[in-house]
């Protein structure tokens, strides 16, 4: 009789919900998964699965041999490629021009020289620039350290109130306003500045 009232108890509790402290308040069963026996695996003939291999092989040299292909290949650009009109239109723009004479090439020659001569008196120039100004330095510096050993180490030491310099200036080519870039690779960026 004791275990009859027993499971009556179980039964009645089963049906209502009891608030517990435990973390596990009841038992939950998963569903059924249904399963069926595995594939038996069919033997290939061994030739079959090298073809196989072989033909993967090959796909992905094939692959590999078009990307590579490709890689040299650059992205092209819209603003240089020479519109079909103008390819039309070719004759009509080539200019005629006469070839030029003898005077004029000695000239074209002579010019060329006298402005390379130029440059390169100006960069001489520059150097030995420099070089006086170096040699001054080390001769005031000489100096100082025959007066004072103490000013001397301060004039050599490096300012460092100078660095990091800042400076922001015009580039290159500024940004046109409401331009949309045709390959969407342009970066508008707040302030272009040199920052050492």
């Amino acid at each position: 009789m004791s275990l009859l009232a027993t499971f009556s108890k179980l039964a009645l509790q089963s049906s209502l919900r009891q608030v517990s402290c435990t973390a596990i308040s009841r038992l939950q069963v998963s569903p059924i998964l249904y399963a069926e026996p595995l594939k038996k695996k069919k033997k290939l003939d061994p030739q079959i699965i090298k073809q196989r291999e072989d033909r993967r092989k090959k796909k992905l040299e094939k692959q590999i041999r078009r990307l590579e292909k490709n890689a040299r290949q650059l992205k092209p650009i819209e603003e240089l490629e020479v519109p079909l009109t103008l390819l039309d239109e070719r004759d009509k723009r080539i200019r005629k021009l006469e070839p030029l004479s003898e005077e004029e090439i000695e000239r074209r020659a002579r010019l060329t020289k006298k402005w390379a001569t130029y440059k390169h008196q100006e960069k001489v120039s520059d150097f030995q620039a420099i070089d006086r100004l170096l040699q001054s330095q080390n001769k005031a510096l000489n100096e100082l350290r025959k007066e004072s050993e103490e000013l001397y180490q301060e004039a050599i030491q490096i300012d460092m109130t100078l660095l990091p310099a800042k400076t922001c200036g015009p580039v290159a080519t500024p940004p046109i306003k409401n331009y949309v870039s045709p390959d969407g690779d342009y970066h508008k960026e707040k302030k272009m500045g040199l920052s050492l």
